[in-house]
């Protein structure tokens, strides 16, 4: 499957095919690519994708992050080092942040009627403030659910065998578990994805798998250990299993990534990837 690879005419789309809005505090709106971080010490840069409409009238707007850091994890609660305003602190976004760029990691949704109002979503980490403008913003539509060159879609997800299908960005919890601390939990998925409608080039570079999982850690009191966190999918049904276990009693939020051979972010057109958010709560071990 591939991703489009050239702008429709008539459709701009210009920023959004650099890869999306990343802006500093106090600094004007730049397009991607950036400079590579360093090992630690670094800012994280919030991200915005772009919107698309929803059947309601309703608008997403899609957001992810850019932690120039190569190898630092941060944790940033919700709060003054992580707010998105007005109407926040928090609208769902993650409090763990991975390190280099991670695209259309959760979404706002706000109503038909929010007209050019915006806003604010501030990262503050290693001392180092960054925001960034969101909202319905000309010039910043996005398809995510379907490349429009290409036909292209994300991949499916599903939590059951036959049960509710996922996919695209996330849009609030797509399902809950339970799990008892230091005790592997187990997270089994079926994942598929159908080939583009329409036949184009492949992708520059390396060849990207056709399919691929990976799981990370959106939320939480204390650290996830995956046994696996890109387990490998069974070609005959989409089935694949890892493990996680939690150091800490309380409610998680894992995330997990499906991608097609567009890779990352749909390089850069945000199609077609899937994203599903998972909540865990985990109790204390029974003595």
């Amino acid at each position: 499957m591939s991703c489009c690879r050239t702008l429709l005419a008539g459709v701009a789309v210009a920023g959004v095919a650099a890869g999306s809005l990343l802006a500093g505090a106090g600094q004007t709106q730049t397009p991607l690519p950036l400079e590579p971080g360093a090992r630690s010490g670094q800012s994280v840069t919030p991200a915005f994708e772009g919107w698309y409409p929803n059947a309601d009238g309703s608008f997403d707007l899609l957001l992810g992050y850019y932690n120039r850091n190569d190898a630092q994890v941060l944790d940033i609660p919700i709060g003054p080092n992580n707010r998105i305003e007005p109407g926040g602190p928090d609208q769902g976004q993650p409090t763990h942040f991975l390190p280099h760029r991670q695209y259309g990691v959760f979404t706002v949704t706000v109503p038909k009627d929010f007209g050019n109002k915006k806003l604010t979503w501030t990262i503050v980490a290693n001392g180092q403030a960054m925001s960034i403008p969101i909202g319905v913003i000309k010039d910043y539509k996005v398809e995510p659910l379907e490349d429009a060159a290409m036909g292209n879609t994300p991949p499916v997800v599903r939590f059951q065998l036959g049960g509710p299908a996922h996919t695209g960005p996330p849009r609030g919890i797509t399902t809950s578990m339970s799990a008892t601390l230091s005790e592997p939990l187990a997270l089994t998925v079926w994942a598929t994805d159908k080939p583009a409608k329409r036949a184009g080039p492949p992708p520059p570079g390396p060849h990207a798998p056709d399919l691929a999982l990976s799981w990370s850690t959106f939320r939480g009191p204390g650290n996830v250990a995956f046994a696996n966190p890109k387990p490998d999918i069974d070609k005959a049904d989409g089935k694949s299993t890892t493990t996680a276990t939690f150091s800490a009693p309380g409610d998680y939020f894992l995330r997990l990534q499906a991608n097609d051979s567009s890779g990352d972010g749909g390089s850069g057109f945000q199609c077609c990837w899937t994203n599903a958010l998972v909540k865990v709560s985990v109790k204390g071990a029974t003595k």
